[in-house]
Formats: structure tokens, C-alpha cells, sequence
């Protein structure tokens, strides 16, 4: 048995190209809804306690948190950019984006975990609440969610427009969607907060605005554990589950017949949004075949950006 070894690496493919076009449009976007929702965010919590609605505090708190973490996101679209050229960084600097949008996912859990200690406490202690100031504020915060919604949206259409190729289940940016599902979370507790504060107002069922602010933190903390569990199979590598491997298998092994090629390991994990790289040992009993043909072989799939090839000649 005799052994060829070819690494091939293609940089004009990962680190030329690592911070795109939609990157950018991300980054404005991310700022701009950071800055939105930091004033939004102290005129809610100062509405709460001079009106005295947990609905409302409620609100706000999770709105520091959104603050927080949505800058997070702009700051890894920055260090992203900055360091997208830097060789230390092997594959690119993509996943300082998803790390963010990780640490966004925590940050979401915790908010919830305050939420739920928060409205418990009101439910034991009730106070009284000014429903009509509340609600007018509630209301703005909505307003605000929607329309950072809107930025963050057209950031995310941006950024896929070029990129409709491939695989479409998990190429979005989870960085921006870390982003986005902050937003959206705190439209859903804005949306919360004015039924809440529209019962007791109505029918003086004050024991709702703490009962809404509970089903609020369900709410967030379920959005936090998806994210957790995207962001989190990003980073530890877990891809062999992946299309992309059963299509590198099927380029690998269709050719020169059943059983005379076929692949001893394979290794394939995430570099990029659409990006992969893949590490394979190759048997075969083809005295022909060559890293440069097997190379030919996958380089039809566009998202494999990376080969490191090993055959083994029987």
C-alpha cells in the first residue's frame, strides 16, 4: 500500500472574501438599533417605577439586556472586519460573529431568569399600578421594537441576496439573528405589557401585568435556548450531520465503481456562513486516482472552501 497527501488551500475563498458586503449592511444596522433601543430602554425602566408596573419594568430590563447584547453583535461585526485579513485567525474571523450571538443567547437566559424572579415578587407583593401613563409608553416601546425590526430585516435581505445557492438551512447570520430575536423578544414582552396593563386598566385584574410578565420570560427563554443550540453546534463543530457530507461521500465513492473507492475518515466542519472545510482519508483500489482528482470532484460543491486529502492506493 502506497501513500499520496495533498492539502489544497484556497484563501481567496475564506479569508479574502470573510467579511462581505452583507457584513457591513449588518454592522450599520445592529448600530443603529443598539443606539434605539438604549434611549427606549431608560425612558421604559424610568416609566415603570414612576408608574409602578412590573409588565413595564419588565419591559425595560429586557430591554437593557437587548442594549447590551445587540451592541455585543456590532462590536464582533467591528472585530470581524478588523482582524479579517489577520493570519492567526486559520479559517477567518466568522466565528468571533457566532460567539457573539452566543453570548447574546446567555444574556437572553439570564434576562428571562430576572423576569420570572421579578413578577413572582409582584404577585406577593402587589402595588398599585398607573395603567393609562403605562401603557402610553408600553405602546412607544412597541413602536420602536417594530421599527428596529425593520432595520434589522432589511440588514438580514442584504446580506442574503448573494446567497441563494447551496444549502438554505442554517446559512443565515446568526449574529444578526442573535440581534433580531432580541427584538423581536421584546416586541412580544412590549405586546404583553399593554395586555397586561389593558386587563388591570379594564377590569382591575392587576394580578395579570406579573402573570404576563411570567409568560413573557417563558416566551424569551425558549427563543434564548434555540439560539443556544444554533450558535452552540457552530462552535463545537458539530456538522457531520450536515447535506454537505453525504455529498462530498457520494463525489468521493461514485467514481470507478462500487467498492473501488470509498472513504476511511472524514472530518467536515463550518468556516463560514456558506463556507466548509474538509479533512478525508481515501482507500481505493483506483491505481489512477489523485488528490487532484478527487479534488475535482468536490470543488463542485462551492461551499467546500477548504480540502485536506489523503489516499491510501490498495
Amino acid at each position: 500500500m502506497s501513500n499520496m497527501h495533498c492539502t489544497d488551500d484556497l484563501p481567496d475563498r475564506t479569508h479574502s472574501h470573510v467579511f462581505e458586503e452583507g457584513n457591513a449592511a449588518a454592522e450599520r444596522g445592529t448600530k443603529a438599533v443598539m443606539w434605539i433601543t438604549a434611549v427606549t430602554m431608560v425612558a421604559e425602566i424610568a416609566a415603570g417605577w414612576r408608574f409602578n408596573s412590573m409588565a413595564l419594568l419588565a419591559d425595560g430590563w429586557h430591554m437593557s439586556s437587548h442594549a447590551l447584547a445587540i451592541g455585543l453583535s456590532a462590536f464582533a461585526y467591528a472585530a470581524a472586519r478588523r482582524y479579517a485579513q489577520d493570519p492567526r485567525f486559520t479559517f477567518g474571523t466568522w466565528k468571533i460573529e457566532v460567539l457573539a450571538g452566543f453570548t447574546s443567547a446567555v444574556f437572553l437566559m439570564g434576562i428571562a431568569a430576572l423576569m420570572v424572579f421579578g413578577s413572582f415578587e409582584r404577585i406577593l407583593s402587589p402595588q398599585p399600578i398607573h395603567y393609562q401613563e403605562a401603557m402610553i409608553v408600553a405602546a412607544i416601546g412597541l413602536a420602536v421594537n417594530i421599527l428596529c425590526a425593520v432595520i434589522l430585516g432589511g440588514a438580514h435581505h442584504h446580506g442574503d441576496a448573494g446567497h441563494h445557492h447551496g444549502h438554505d438551512d442554517h446559512h443565515h447570520d446568526l449574529n444578526l439573528k442573535s440581534a433580531y430575536v432580541h427584538v423581536i423578544a421584546d416586541a412580544a414582552t412590549s405586546v404583553l405589557a399593554i395586555v397586561a396593563l389593558a386587563g388591570g386598566w379594564l377590569y382591575g385584574w392587576s394580578w395579570l401585568d406579573p402573570a404576563m410578565g411570567i409568560v413573557g420570560a417563558v416566551l424569551v427563554a425558549v427563543w434564548a435556548k434555540n439560539l443556544i443550540t444554533e450558535t452552540g453546534k457552530v462552535l463545537l463543530d458539530r456538522e457531520m450531520d450536515h447535506p454537505v457530507v453525504d455529498e462530498i461521500r457520494e463525489a468521493v465513492e461514485t467514481g470507478g465503481g462500487a467498492g473501488v473507492t470509498r472513504i476511511a475518515d472524514l472530518h467536515v466542519w463550518r468556516v463560514g456562513k456558506q463556507s466548509y472545510s474538509c479533512a478525508l482519508s481515501i482507500v481505493t483500489h483506483d491505481q489512477a486516482l489523485t488528490p487532484q482528482t478527487v479534488r475535482s470532484r468536490i470543488a463542485v460543491h462551492e461551499e467546500i472552501v477548504h480540502m485536506t486529502i489523503e489516499i491510501h492506493h490498495c
